[in-house]
């Protein structure tokens, strides 16, 4: 089945192969003061280095379509010659002791068998899987800013979880002091305050560390490399939240548009057509070559030396060669031609089953992510009315200090993973998106 290249695409990936792809390191714009998704996929599409890189590869393509289309043009060259002699050699003839020749010669292919036309296909074909692959390291550029995102928000939020942990257990210090004040508990319930107290410390500075690095990651993603003083420093303030979106696909619709949409699919298939080309290219060498020839010269003739005796005059005729038999050389390139054809389609083949087995593990990532999502809900819910009964018990001396640090550990355990799992969950989709092929919501038009 042949499959056709967006116009809509084709236009967008020209677009983005004209932008620059060096630039100076006052170009890089400043830190901003915030930064939200939005923002970073569309600074991401002009300055990835990945992009950038599948930019190039399309100015190469273009750069070889060049070269074989120079193939279809007529070739001028001018020849020039002289020499001039020891009159002594000239026994005989004592004057003619010079030579010159100046020659305009004109060539143009009228037929090479198909090899001309065959190569241009190729190239064409070529250069539109080059395109199809800017169109895929967009996706996977983009799906890379959008997981190194969610994760600086997802770092952002275990800081205000520790923190959260870290005030409960300053308060319960605090009580457990006045508590030992007004003489109702011992040392110990103090003591123990304290310790669990100081066990929240790491985890909070972990946490912290874990957003810097977060957001390092990020700006490596992004391209962004502005390494400016006043910009060293500098962290945005992140806007967006990890909040889980529902989301439903059925899995015959997402296999047949994964099948259709993903451009690494396309791009093999343009593949296919160019090695399909190759074949052809190569059987031309079973076939003449044939050549229209012109010219016009002025070269010297007689004993005269005078340039202006020098008779000048044009040439034209056809020019035609046939290799009859070449060694069997053309039966070797057109068998490595077949073979490469063959190992494109398998390449095809073996690439679309990939494909459908990366949109199964995509859905079904998604699937247990949404499931995480109710279940830590849940969970989070539950946590949190535990530890407001323990701390009513506690107030009235039925439950014990240690009831209630149990349960400040639970929640923060519980909320901990009521993040992770809206990180999941927010990753899952993105990517199962990118499985199928679909355009960023912020990059619609790539």
């Amino acid at each position: 089945m042949t499959q056709r290249f967006p116009a809509t695409l084709l236009a967008a990936a020209l677009l983005l192969s004209a932008g620059p792809t060096l630039r100076a390191a006052d170009a890089v714009p400043a830190v901003p003061d915030t930064l939200d998704l939005e923002t970073a996929v569309k600074y991401a599409v002009e300055h990835s280095f990945a992009i950038q890189q599948a930019r190039e590869r399309i100015r190469e393509q273009e750069g070889l379509i060049v070269s074989v289309k120079a193939q279809t043009l007529p070739t001028v060259s001018l020849d020039t010659s002289y020499s001039r002699n020891d009159p002594e050699l000239g026994v005989g003839v004592p004057a003619s002791y010079q030579s010159w020749l100046i020659a305009l010669d004109v060539r143009q292919t009228l037929y090479a068998g198909g090899a001309i036309s065959a190569a241009i296909d190729a190239q064409r074909f070529t250069r539109e899987s080059a395109l199809l692959d800017l169109r895929a390291s967009i996706n996977q550029a983009l799906l890379a800013v959008r997981t190194k995102f969610y994760a600086v928000l997802f770092a952002r939020e275990q800081i205000k979880v520790q923190e959260q942990s870290v005030a409960l257990l300053q308060e319960q210090l605090k009580d457990a002091q006045n508590r030992r004040s007004a003489g109702t508990v011992s040392d110990f319930e103090v003591l123990r305050a304290e310790v669990e107290l100081a066990n929240a410390q790491p985890p909070l500075i972990s946490a912290r560390n874990n957003y810097r690095l977060a957001i390092d990651e990020l700006r490596q993603t992004l391209g962004y490399d502005n390494r400016t003083p006043e910009n060293l420093k500098k962290i945005p303030e992140f806007t967006g939240t990890l909040e889980a979106k529902p989301a439903t696909y059925d899995l015959q619709a997402a296999l047949d548009n994964a099948r259709a949409n993903r451009p690494e699919l396309q791009r093999l298939a343009k593949i296919e057509q160019a090695r399909d080309a190759a074949v052809r290219n190569a059987r031309a060498g079973y076939r003449p070559n044939l050549s229209l020839v012109g010219g016009y010269e002025l070269k010297k003739l007689g004993a005269s030396n005078s340039f202006g005796d020098s008779p000048t005059g044009w040439t034209v005729g056809v020019q035609g060669t046939w290799a009859i038999f070449d060694g069997k050389l053309t039966d070797g390139k057109v068998a490595q031609a077949k073979s490469q054809l063959a190992q494109a389609r398998l390449t095809r083949a073996e690439q679309t089953l990939a494909v459908e087995v990366e949109v199964r593990r995509a859905l079904s990532s998604l699937q247990e992510a949404t499931e995480l999502v109710d279940a830590a809900k849940q969970v989070v819910r539950q946590a949190e009315e535990a530890l407001r009964l323990a701390t009513v018990r506690n107030s009235a001396g039925t439950a014990t200090q240690l009831d209630v640090l149990s349960t400040q550990v639970a929640l923060t355990q519980a909320r901990n993973n009521r993040l992770s799992a809206d990180y999941r969950q927010a990753v899952a989709l993105a990517t199962l998106r990118t499985a199928l092929g679909e355009a960023d919501a912020y990059a619609p038009g790539l």
